[in-house]
């Protein structure tokens, strides 16, 4: 389902799942520094990705948000809530988005998301370091 962060309620859900997802993520590359991780509600608000997202009983539990290049689907941001870990929430998410070629960059020593991205079939394109002994991963779905 598309979520409308012009909905207070909405827009309030994703940014908690966001900082929570992304704490992870910090943790795994032993990186404090991710964007995402820092945002205001009103900086996510004005963001110009389109956002999709996954509720359970509990409320959202996921999120992946995407931008179009031509063709080309480059994948800003996914996340999932800790509490949902394991339970093929990405993948639902990835599934989601709409047909064409795939991009995505995730954290270099991200091993959970490296691992989920080959698995659909993204091969890397390149490493860019972000930070001293940080880096990023690019990964393309042909």
């Amino acid at each position: 389902m598309i979520l409308d962060l012009s909905d207070d309620t909405v827009l309030h859900e994703l940014w908690t799942v966001q900082r929570l997802a992304y704490a992870v993520e910090a943790e795994l590359i032993g990186f404090d520094g991710i964007p995402p991780l820092h945002e205001t509600l009103e900086e996510l608000r004005a963001t110009k990705e389109t956002f999709l997202g996954l509720y359970d009983d509990e409320g959202l539990i996921g999120a992946v948000s995407y931008e179009l290049d031509g063709s080309t689907v480059d994948i800003c941001r996914l996340v999932v809530h800790p509490r949902a870990h394991r339970r093929g929430i990405a993948t639902q998410l990835l599934d989601a988005l709409p047909e064409g070629p795939q991009i995505v960059s995730t954290g270099s020593k991200n091993e959970p998301a490296l691992r989920l991205y080959r698995k659909r079939g993204f091969v890397e394109t390149g490493e860019q370091e972000i930070a001293p002994g940080v880096s990023l991963t690019h990964l393309r779905l042909p």
